[in-house]
């Protein structure tokens, strides 16, 4: 009974961290892709680069549902998506700051 519940035990502590890792990168994506919403209401960006960055947030999200398909988190498939949104967040900071008159 000690086994089991032990066991038990184990795999919940092992899958809290996995489905919370998931939820992170939801929640990254989802903010990362209002933050490119309103750098375009606001005339920050162009329209052209508003549409790099969406179509850049529709492969993270196939990404993350790809991972998510097994409903195990590898390393890499982890180290992947984490990249993915850096990579997303510097190209916006980047298409903000670059002085072109729209």
């Amino acid at each position: 009974m000690r086994v089991k519940l032990f066991l038990w035990g184990a795999l919940i502590a092992v899958a809290l961290p996995v489905m919370a890792g998931a939820q992170n990168f939801k929640q990254r994506q989802q903010s990362l892709s209002a933050a490119i919403k309103q750098a375009r209401q606001k005339k920050k960006i162009t329209e052209t680069e508003y549409y790099k960055l969406l179509r850049e947030q529709e492969e993270i999200g196939t990404a993350i549902e790809k991972a998510e398909e097994d409903h195990y988190f590898s390393a890499k498939e982890k180290n992947a998506i984490h990249a993915r949104l850096q990579r997303a967040e510097r190209r916006l900071r980047k298409y903000k700051t670059n002085r072109e008159v729209y």
